[in-house]
């Protein structure tokens, strides 16, 4: 299996930062989120800091969207300069390289879609509509959460006891998925999470395809939506006994490109929780069509986790992917397990 990708980080902004000892990947990625939300929190005025912090145990931290709507949490357009540089480090400090160039180009869209839609388009179209989520007070050693979001992005990272526990629900949208005119023309920010799964589908056999394909019409949207809880979708598709080596790598290939949107160090657990599982029991389901242009969903899941993508809006040029984990989105079974095994008055 390849290595996740390294984070890329803003090394001055978190230098600065760090206060304590790092004994571990897992501790220094906590630290480096920490250093830094403690740093955009400390550059807000009280209202700005009012907006931007929630309670860790607030419901808010649950309630995730990845749609054009009425947000909580401080936007960037709300922010001066400074704050701003610190609220993209921390967005550095959650995703790899890859994750973060996706992220900041999908924002990018906002601006394409606004000329797109024209003035009398439904909802605004800002890059700079991306807002920052506190939960809890960032520690090296205490329990605390962030999310960044905005329309078709939603990173959603939870450190438990000084420690980066999780870094779902994570979902990165496009639209347009392919830009067709303009300057940008040819931009795919998620094409490889479409290509390779083409691929993947197209090499099957006509017995592994009957298998693979669960429907022939693709459905309205992922079926998970922005679900606070998910768990096995009831199709499964092909599981990857049924697959060649070559397919087999593909399946991999596209698992690891949607693990590794999240810095190494969460990818490198989601991963190894996955072979642990057994990497035999996963299964590819496709449905719709099979060519470019035609509307398509797929999905690949195993005992640990699910991710689904589809591209079915706006004539086939509109995706929505996303990367689950049954068990700990949100740190939800790190955090059941603390609190199980510490008493809390």
């Amino acid at each position: 299996m390849k290595p996740a990708l390294k984070a890329i980080l803003l090394a001055g902004v978190i230098s600065t930062f760090l206060a304590s000892p790092i004994h571990s990947v897992a501790d220094q990625a906590a630290s480096e989120m920490t250093a830094v939300a403690t740093a955009f929190l400390n550059a807000l005025d009280d209202k700005q800091h009012g907006v931007a912090s929630f309670d860790f145990g607030a419901d808010e931290r649950l309630n995730w969207h990845f749609v054009p709507k009425e947000r909580k949490g401080l936007p960037l357009n709300k922010m001066g300069d400074e704050q701003k540089a610190l609220a993209l480090a921390l967005l550095a400090t959650g995703t790899s390289r890859n994750g973060q160039l996706k992220a900041l180009t999908i924002m990018s869209l906002e601006k394409i879609l606004q000329v797109m839609e024209g003035p009398n388009r439904r909802f605004s179209r800002d890059p700079a509509l991306y807002h920052v989520s506190i939960f809890g007070a960032p520690s090296n050693t205490g329990t605390w959460g962030w999310r960044f979001e905005g329309h078709h992005l939603s990173l959603n990272y939870t450190i438990v006891k000084g420690r980066l526990t999780s870094g779902t629900p994570s979902f990165y949208g496009t639209n347009p998925a392919h830009v067709k005119s303009g300057p940008r023309k040819g931009l795919r920010v998620l094409g490889v999470e479409e290509d390779t799964a083409r691929a993947l589908v197209k090499s099957l056999r006509k017995a592994q395809l009957k298998k693979a394909l669960v429907g022939k019409e693709a459905p309205q949207d992922i079926f998970t939506s922005a679900d606070r809880k998910v768990g096995p979708l009831k199709h499964q598709g092909i599981r990857s006994t049924a697959l060649n080596w070559h397919q087999k790598e593909l399946l991999m290939e596209i698992v690891e490109q949607y693990a590794t949107r999240n810095r190494a160090e969460i990818a490198e657990q989601d991963l190894e929780k996955i072979e642990a599982a057994g990497i035999e029991n996963i299964y590819f389901a496709w449905m719709g069509g099979l060519e470019e242009g035609e509307a398509h969903y797929y999905s690949i899941q195993g005992p640990t986790f699910l991710l689904e993508y589809d591209n079915i809006q706006n004539d086939t040029n509109h995706i929505h992917a996303t990367w689950r984990d049954f068990e700990n989105d949100f740190g939800i079974d790190i955090l059941k397990q603390h609190y199980e095994s510490v008493p809390h008055n």
